[in-house]
């Protein structure tokens, strides 16, 4: 049995570069047993942060062959369902997570985060490091 897709979240990326550690590296070597995935949010969410324009077209194309979960009124409505069931349990989470773990959801993948907000959402499998 394949191992399931991986949907990186922001939190990865940017724990790891606060580290002083290279993400694409590792994320080199989860990519030999598993596909990995992106979604427009985390794009936006960790490119903002890259200072160098020679760092971000790195990450451009190491997420340009990634699996790309993309947005359409589908998803837009399940993320919509989630919040206002989160909201009515007492759990208000920022819109950026309920659109990553509803990314997830949508093609079954686990999220790999350093975000306890994951673990709170209905249906979302969430790690903070891969298995080799």
């Amino acid at each position: 049995m394949a191992a399931s897709a991986v949907l990186v979240d922001s939190s990865y990326y940017i724990g790891l570069m606060r580290a002083r550690q290279d993400p694409l590296r590792a994320l080199s070597l989860a990519a030999e047993a598993r596909d990995l995935a992106i979604c427009g949010v985390v794009r936006c969410e960790v490119g903002r942060g890259i200072r160098q324009a020679r760092t971000l077209e790195r990450f451009h194309s190491f997420w340009d062959v990634m699996v790309n979960v993309p947005t359409n009124n589908e998803l837009w409505t399940g993320v919509e369902r989630t919040l206002w069931s989160l909201d009515r349990e007492g759990l208000v989470l920022p819109l950026t997570d309920v659109i990553i773990a509803c990314c997830a959801i949508r093609i079954n993948a686990v999220v790999l985060t350093f975000d306890n907000h994951f673990s709170r959402i209905p249906g979302v499998r969430a790690v903070d490091r891969l298995d080799s």
